[in-house]
């Protein structure tokens, strides 16, 4: 749930409260916390901010332990059926892990670290330093240790209260965090790279049930909501809509969900996904084939031009139905599409 609520959103949790079940929001964001969209919770627990300008002493003083100490002093007082939103802005504009944490990445040879707290945002030189951006790397790697060791410590929480016997535990994030594959660091630009728009999503089932698999299937972050309806026995009142519920994936029920998405940043830039091909459009559009190009260093549209009008066509094809409000009648992809050209 991002600042800007939107309306399936503030439906979603209007259903739940309906159905009885408590909706609270747990941030360290203001601008969150100061939007139409915190209202429509139940509940708003507000977090200290994050403000750390140098990496801390132990895990205890970190900003993100702070905030997972309060989540789960609420989950611990948490009666009947509830919805705990945790929205941190801290991996976006705090590391401070301790210096340990990134020590850990360290190899020999390799110069210190960055001592500073503070998020990068940059686009690098073509003559930069690669130890800086070592450094940097280190760095965020040292943070997203930290951020593992505190959800150990919330899904032990939840498992010690008996909690973790009833309650789906969903981790995602709205967007990644370029570290120099294209050259830029952070927030500095919108270049539609997989870096910034292909993120991590982990659903956890009380059962335990497929634990430690992994998916290629595309997904969104919009999918959250019909899997949340499902998960509460709740019927969708917009079955034609485009997002579809994750539980089938997580319960080896599906292999997919999703033959296409499109990734739209306001007023800059768009690409279009199929399993097969990853494509920014525009002017010149850029085409990488995928999962193969993982980091997208390939550009082949030159050399597909026939990939290349399809995938337009999908694209223009997808916007139309999504101005009619019509996206379940989408036009089916094309083999080559679905399963590329060889």
């Amino acid at each position: 749930l991002g600042p800007r609520a939107s309306v399936a959103e503030v439906d979603l949790l209007g259903r739940l409260s309906a159905s009885g079940v408590k909706t609270v929001l747990l941030t360290d964001d203001g601008r969150l916390a100061e939007s139409p969209l915190a209202g429509s919770f139940d509940e708003l627990v507000e977090l200290d901010r994050p403000e750390s300008v140098a990496t801390a002493r132990d895990v205890g003083e970190t900003h993100l332990a702070r905030c997972f100490a309060r989540a789960i002093e609420w989950l611990d007082s948490a009666e009947g059926p509830f919805l705990a939103w945790i929205h941190l802005a801290s991996l976006g504009a705090c590391w401070d892990a301790p210096r340990a944490f990134r020590e850990r990445y360290v190899e020999p040879g390799d110069p210190p670290p960055p001592e500073t707290a503070e998020v990068p945002s940059l686009v690098l030189p073509d003559d930069f330093d690669p130890d800086a951006l070592l450094g940097i790397v280190q760095s965020y790697a040292g943070q997203v240790t930290l951020l593992d060791v505190c959800l150990g410590a919330i899904l032990e929480s939840l498992d010690e209260g008996g909690l973790g016997g009833e309650t789906l535990l969903a981790l995602f994030s709205a967007r990644g965090f370029p570290l120099g594959e294209h050259r830029r660091v952070g927030e500095c630009g919108e270049a539609l790279h997989g870096e910034l728009v292909h993120v991590p999503m982990l659903v956890r089932l009380p059962d335990r049930l497929g634990a430690a698999a992994r998916s290629q299937s595309l997904v969104t972050p919009a999918d959250l909501r019909p899997t949340l309806l499902e998960w509460w026995s709740l019927d969708r009142d917009d079955p034609a809509g485009f997002d579809r519920s994750l539980l089938p994936i997580v319960r080896d029920e599906a292999e997919a969900i999703h033959d296409l998405l499109m990734v739209v940043f306001p007023g800059e830039e768009a690409a279009i996904r199929t399993p097969a091909w990853y494509m920014r459009l525009g002017e010149r559009p850029k085409l990488y084939v995928k999962p193969d190009d993982r980091w997208e260093v390939n550009d082949v549209a030159d050399r597909c031009p026939e990939v290349v009008e399809e995938l337009q066509a999908a694209a223009d094809d997808f916007i139309a139905r999504l101005d009619a409000g019509r996206l379940d009648e989408l036009t089916p992809l094309s083999d080559v599409l679905q399963t590329g050209l060889g």
